[in-house]
C-alpha cells in the first residue's frame, strides 16, 4: 500500500488541476452546453478584450508577481548572507513560523490599518512631524499602481522563502563553504554570496516560482490592498464568475486562461532574469573582490528583514487595538476609550465560521499528513530516497498546485463538479483545501524525515520489531516535533484559503477567512479588527501546540523537542 502513496498524491493533485484547466478552456472558446454554448467561438475573447482597463489589470498582476518575488528573495538572501548568529538573527529565525502562520488576509488588514491615511503610522507622526490635524487626502491603500498590494505580499512571502531557504541550507554544508572562502580573505557576507548562493538557489527555485504564481494571481489580498478601478485581473475574474448574468461565465473562462498566460509570462520573465543575473554574476564571482560593500549589504539585509517582521507584528497589534477601540479621533495615537462592545456584537456570529474553519483545516491537514508520511516512509523502505535537493519522479508534480494559479483551474473544477451533480458541501471544500495543504506539509516534513538517522530503525528491527512497529514506536515519536510543525503549517495554509472555499463552497460554506474578506467592502475597522484578529489567532494556536507539546512530553529528553 505504501508504494501507491506517491502515485495517489500525484493523481489527487494533477487530476483535478488538469480537469479544471480543460473545463476552463472549453467555455473560453464558447462551448458549454449547459449555458447554451453548443459550438466553438471566439466571442468570449472578444468580450474579454473589450473590457475597460483590462491592459492595466494585466500589467498590475504581472508586475506584482515579479516585483514581490524580487524584493522578497533579495531581503532573504541579504539576511542569510549577513547572519552572524547573534541574538537578532536567532530571534528572526524563531519568528519565521509565527509570521508564516499569519494568514494573508489578516496580514493585509494589519498593513492597511498601519499605512492608511488615518492609520497607526500617520497617527504616530502627527501632528509633530507632519503637521496633520486631519487625515491627509492620499490614496495609499488600494493605490492605482498596486504598491500597497506588493508591500502586503512582500511581508508575507519573506517568511515563506526564509523557511524554505533554511531547510535547503542543511543540504549544502554552508558553514564549511563560508569557512573555506574566509580562509582566502573574503568577508563573511561576500563569501556567502559567492560560494553558498549559487548552490542554494536551485534548491529553492520551485518555492520562488510558487511565490511568483501566487503574487500574480492572488485574490483576497488584492481585494483588501489592491487597486479597484480597475482591479487586478484575478479580482475581475471573480466578479465576472459571480455575476448573475450566467453568460459572463464564458468571458470569465477566457479570463482564467489569460490569467494562466500572465503567470506563465511572469515565470518566463523570471527565468530570463535568472539567465541575465547568471551571466552578469560570473564576472563578479571571478573578480576577486573580497570586502567591497560588505558592511552595507550586511546592514541592509538585517534592517530590511527586521522592518518586515516589525511591520507584520505591529499590523496584528493594530488589529487588536481597533477591535477594542471606542472613540478614537485623529491624530490621537491610542483610542480615548476601550470597549468590548465590538467583540460582544461579533461573538454570536463567530461560532459557526470558527467551527467550520477548524473542522475543514483539521480534516485537510490530517489527510495531508497521512499521505505525506506514507510517501516518505515508502522512500525509506524502498531505498529510493532522492539525492539532495531532488524529488522522486512521482512527487515532482506535487508543486503543481503552487505554480498553477488557483483562479485559472478552480473555475473549471467548479464546472466539473456541477456536471457531475456534486453539490457544494464542506467535504468538497476540504478536498479543495487538500490540494494546497499537501505541498506545504510535504515541504515542511520531508527534510526532517529524510535526515532521520536510519540506524534507529535498524536497532528496532534487530530487536525483533516489524517495519510497522519501528515506524510507530521509534521513527514517529522521534519526529514528533517536525511532524507537529508540519501540521501547524498545514492548518495555517488551510485557514488562509479564500478562493477554494468561496468557489467550491458556492458561498454556502462560511469560514473566518471568507467572512473577514467580505467585511473589507464595508470599511468598519472595529468589526474587521475582530474577525481578522480571530483569523490570525487560529493558526498561531497550532504553532503554540507544535512547540509546547514536545516540551511537555519530552521534558527530560531535550534532543527530542525539536528546539535548541
Amino acid at each position: 500500500m505504501l508504494r501507491l502513496a506517491p502515485w495517489l498524491i500525484t493523481a489527487l493533485l494533477v487530476g483535478p488541476i488538469l480537469a479544471g484547466l480543460a473545463m476552463a478552456a472549453l467555455p473560453a472558446f464558447g462551448y458549454l452546453p449547459a449555458l447554451g454554448g453548443d459550438s466553438l467561438s471566439l466571442d468570449p475573447w472578444r468580450d474579454l478584450f473589450a473590457q475597460p482597463g483590462l491592459a492595466r489589470s494585466v500589467a498590475i498582476s504581472f508586475s506584482s508577481g515579479i516585483a514581490t518575488t524580487a524584493v522578497s528573495l533579495t531581503v532573504v538572501v541579504l539576511f542569510l548572507a549577513g547572519a552572524s548568529g547573534n541574538r537578532l538573527d536567532r530571534w528572526i529565525r524563531r519568528m519565521v513560523s509565527p509570521l508564516l502562520s499569519i494568514p494573508h488576509a489578516a496580514a493585509a488588514f494589519g498593513l492597511a490599518f498601519l499605512i492608511a491615511p488615518s492609520g497607526l503610522v500617520s497617527r504616530a507622526l502627527s501632528p509633530t512631524v507632519t503637521g496633520w490635524e486631519r487625515p491627509p487626502d492620499l490614496l495609499i491603500v488600494q493605490d492605482p499602481w498596486g504598491l500597497s498590494l506588493m508591500a502586503g505580499l512582500v511581508v508575507k512571502e519573506i517568511p515563506f522563502l526564509l523557511l524554505m531557504s533554511l531547510a535547503a541550507l542543511h543540504q549544502i554544508d554552508a558553514e564549511h563553504r563560508v569557512a573555506l572562502a574566509r580562509s582566502l580573505g573574503y568577508r563573511p557576507t561576500i563569501a556567502w554570496l559567492k560560494v553558498v548562493l549559487p548552490s542554494l538557489y536551485p534548491l529553492i527555485r520551485l518555492p520562488v516560482f510558487a511565490v511568483i504564481a501566487y503574487a500574480s494571481s492572488v485574490v483576497d489580498v488584492a481585494m483588501i490592498l489592491g487597486p479597484t478601478l480597475p482591479p487586478t485581473l484575478s479580482v475581475s475574474l471573480l466578479t465576472w464568475f459571480n455575476d448573475p448574468d450566467l453568460s459572463r461565465r464564458f468571458m470569465a473562462s477566457a479570463g482564467a486562461l489569460l490569467q494562466l498566460g500572465v503567470t506563465l509570462a511572469a515565470l518566463a520573465s523570471w527565468w530570463g532574469l535568472e539567465c541575465l543575473v547568471r551571466r552578469l554574476g560570473r564576472g563578479w564571482m571571478a573578480g576577486g573582490q573580497r570586502q567591497r560593500g560588505e558592511r552595507r549589504l550586511r546592514i541592509a539585509g538585517k534592517a530590511l528583514i527586521l522592518l518586515a517582521a516589525i511591520t507584520a507584528l505591529v499590523g496584528i497589534a493594530g488589529l487588536a487595538i481597533n477591535s477594542l477601540a471606542g472613540f478614537w479621533r485623529f491624530p490621537d495615537g491610542l483610542p480615548q476609550t476601550v470597549t468590548l462592545q465590538h467583540w460582544q456584537r461579533a461573538l454570536p456570529s463567530l461560532g459557526g465560521p470558527v467551527a467550520a474553519t477548524l473542522m475543514i483545516a483539521g480534516t485537510a491537514t490530517l489527510l495531508a499528513v497521512g499521505l505525506v508520511l506514507a510517501a516518505l516512509e515508502n522512500e525509506q523502505r524502498s531505498g529510493r530516497q532522492p539525492a539532495q535537493g531532488q524529488l522522486t519522479s512521482a512527487l515532482t508534480l506535487l508543486y503543481l498546485p503552487l505554480i498553477v494559479p488557483q483562479i485559472a483551474f478552480l473555475f473549471g473544477l467548479v464546472v466539473v463538479m456541477e456536471a457531475l451533480g456534486t453539490r457544494p458541501t464542506r467535504w468538497l471544500v476540504i478536498f479543495g483545501h487538500l490540494l494546497f495543504v499537501l505541498p506545504y506539509v510535504f515541504l515542511s516534513m520531508s527534510e526532517a524525515y529524510r535526515r532521520f538517522d536510519p540506524r534507529w530503525s535498524r536497532v528496532a528491527l534487530t530487536l525483533g520489531a516489524t517495519p510497522n512497529d519501528a515506524f510507530w514506536r521509534v521513527r514517529l515519536p522521534m519526529l514528533l516535533a517536525p511532524l507537529l510543525t508540519a501540521m501547524a503549517v498545514g492548518l495555517a495554509v488551510s485557514i488562509g484559503q479564500y478562493l477554494p472555499t468561496l468557489l467550491l463552497g458556492a458561498g454556502r460554506v462560511s469560514t473566518v477567512t471568507t467572512e473577514a474578506v467580505a467585511l473589507a467592502a464595508g470599511g468598519n475597522r472595529r468589526l474587521i479588527g475582530v474577525w481578522a484578529l480571530v483569523q490570525a489567532s487560529l493558526p498561531l494556536l497550532g504553532f503554540i501546540i507544535a512547540v509546547g507539546l514536545p516540551r511537555l512530553l519530552w521534558s527530560n529528553r531535550r534532543g527530542m523537542r525539536g528546539t535548541p
